[in-house]
């Protein structure tokens, strides 16, 4: 599939893409037009991540990205093992230690003049570019400025926030919001007065040594399975459950959790300091941790690169 002694990409390390069984520079790589994922939103997709040459926990994201497809009707002519190699080469051939590596199905093109879904053949993209960071260095060192934005999240009774998509009108507003209160980040609100989670992230709480994280009206995100599990090794109680605005503003520590970044402390809201203002302990401690267990290779898939 890979025909990996003839494949030569100007300028790797910007990023390599996979489209229609060809791999390319990601600069060259794009979508149709017409493809419903791009002229309505119709696709699901998954972003892995790969660090210090390791992909972490790709098996994962590859099961998602096919029950996200099944909760769409999809379905692709690969399987999960040929996706996993689509990924790995996609990294190798960019020569990436560090990269964000996305895999997405959309609907595809209709028919000439027909508004049906059933009648598309789905198609598959992926890329692997160097990685991205939500927060700059200084940023996930001292903390991350936040707001509870006005915006509601859209509901789940409408579209399923578990099956990862690119309806992100309101969490767009909801950084333009950040921005225009002097925030770097913000947390979407249900309509029952809890919060729900922001764009490309998760939100923990914790209150007295206890940890809680929105059930509803998310994206299960992989860094928050991450830290719900590593709450268990560390026998710290971790809640999944409705966060009401209220306790989110009385925490005495906030975290972000994503792909794109990690462990990620906030140390303000609404422009009010987090307890101390600084990262708590608990936070540190799972950021630390979740690190060293990525530097050990727990959950990791090697790639193999060849100069």
């Amino acid at each position: 599939m890979t025909q990996q002694n003839e494949i030569h990409i100007p300028n790797p390390q910007a990023g390599v893409a996979f489209i229609d069984g060809r791999y390319m520079p990601v600069a060259e790589a794009t979508v149709p037009i017409l493809d419903r994922g791009f002229v309505r939103s119709d696709a699901t997709y998954d972003v892995a991540h790969v660090w210090k040459g390791r992909f972490f926990r790709l098996d994962d994201h590859i099961e998602r990205f096919f029950a996200s497809m099944r909760g769409l009707r999809m379905s692709l002519p690969y399987t999960y093992e040929q996706i996993a190699e689509i990924l790995i080469e996609c990294v190798r051939l960019s020569g990436l230690r560090d990269s964000y590596v996305q895999m997405t199905c959309t609907r595809g093109l209709p028919p000439v003049g027909s508004r049906d879904p059933r009648l598309c053949t789905q198609r598959f993209y992926a890329f692997a570019t160097p990685f991205v960071w939500i927060a700059n260095d200084e940023q996930r060192r001292d903390g991350i400025p936040m707001v509870v934005s006005s915006v509601h999240r859209i509901a789940p009774q409408a579209v399923d926030p578990r099956i990862k998509n690119f309806h992100w009108l309101d969490l767009t507003m909801g950084i333009f919001e950040a921005y225009d209160r002097d925030a770097i980040v913000a947390v979407l609100r249900d309509g029952d007065g809890n919060i729900t989670e922001g764009a490309g992230f998760n939100v923990f709480v914790v209150k007295d040594n206890v940890l809680y994280t929105p059930d509803s009206g998310v994206f299960e995100g992989m860094t928050r399975r991450t830290v719900i599990e590593l709450c268990e090794q560390l026998q710290l109680r971790c809640d999944v459950r409705p966060v009401a605005i209220t306790e989110l503003l009385g925490a005495d520590e906030i975290f972000m959790t994503s792909t794109a970044g990690g462990i990620m402390p906030v140390t303000t809201i609404d422009g009010t300091a987090v307890a101390s203002g600084k990262p708590g302990p608990v936070t540190r401690r799972l950021h630390d941790l979740y690190w060293q267990r990525q530097e050990d290779g727990w959950l990791g898939t090697e790639v193999s690169y060849r100069d």
